[in-house]
This record gives structure tokens, sequence and C-alpha cells, in this order.
């Protein structure tokens, strides 16, 4: 639980620029709260945008958090997004 806040807290600043208008991340949010998203689609996914190694095993260790929740965690997860796009510190964007 405390790896989603962190990633929740880094998010927020380009969950605001991006709105719900951005296709990629909703996509990459999406496949990472997805059970049904393999490691190895999720890695091939988002490996274009991380340098190193380092980088590459804290995303492998995201989805592994994500794998690990209950489904009604994941649900919870899959609505934030949007309850962050509508927050009032998002409306001037």
């Amino acid at each position: 639980m405390k790896l989603l806040r962190v990633l929740v807290l880094i998010a927020l600043p380009f969950s605001s620029f991006a709105g719900s208008g951005c296709p990629f991340v909703e996509e990459v949010i999406n496949k990472t709260i997805d059970p049904q998203v393999s490691m190895d689609e999720y890695q091939n996914l988002v490996r274009p945008y991380y340098s190193s190694p380092d980088s590459e095993e804290a995303m492998r260790q995201v989805k592994q958090c994500f794998l690990s929740q209950s489904s009604e965690t994941l649900s919870n997860a899959a609505e934030l997004p949007n309850m962050i796009y509508e927050s009032k510190w998002c409306e001037k964007f």
C-alpha cells in the first residue's frame, strides 16, 4: 500500500498535465493495474522510457506490487486516475 501511495504522489503532477487526454499515460496505468497483463508484456511497453537497469527493476517491482493486490484494491486503483483528473487541482489544466 505504501508503494501505491508513492506511485500516486509521483504520478500526480504528470496526471494533472496529462489529463484524460494522454492515451499513453492511460495505457500504462491500465496495464500496470491489469492482472491479465504479463510482466514481459508490461516491460516491453515501458522499456523505451527508462534508461538504466535500476529503472527496469523499479518498474518490475511496481507491476509486481499490483499483481499481488486483491481485485477490490485493483478496482479502486483503476478509479484513481479519473478522481485525479476531476479534482479541483486539475481543473485549470
